[in-house]
């Protein structure tokens, strides 16, 4: 795996991400997964879309961009930049993300 797709570990776990037009994007479930322990963070992200952004008709702040997968196939995944990630972190209710804040 190259520089550009390198995983950033986040107490053990770890956050995939992609170097997409000159910064980092993070892979915006895993994100969820770290802050939230769920054992369904794709569900978990959903219903924070649905409440956070679609009923409120924000704009998004992910793009869909290909990241290796569990299985090693590149599968579009939602992300977020650097800045749209601390966005993200502060929408969700987490003792993880307290320090992060």
């Amino acid at each position: 795996m190259g520089k550009d797709k390198a995983p950033v570990a986040f107490q053990d776990k770890k956050i995939r991400r992609i170097w997409y037009n000159q910064e980092w994007f993070y892979s915006v479930v895993d994100i969820v997964e770290v802050l939230t322990d769920s054992p369904t963070p794709r569900q978990y992200w959903d219903k924070v879309k649905d409440r956070e952004f679609i009923a409120l008709e924000l704009s998004p702040i992910w793009v869909q961009l290909k990241l290796a997968a569990e299985d090693g196939k590149l599968r579009f995944t939602d992300c977020v930049n650097t800045k749209n990630a601390f966005r993200l972190i502060q929408s969700i209710p987490s003792k993880e993300a307290e320090p992060l804040e």
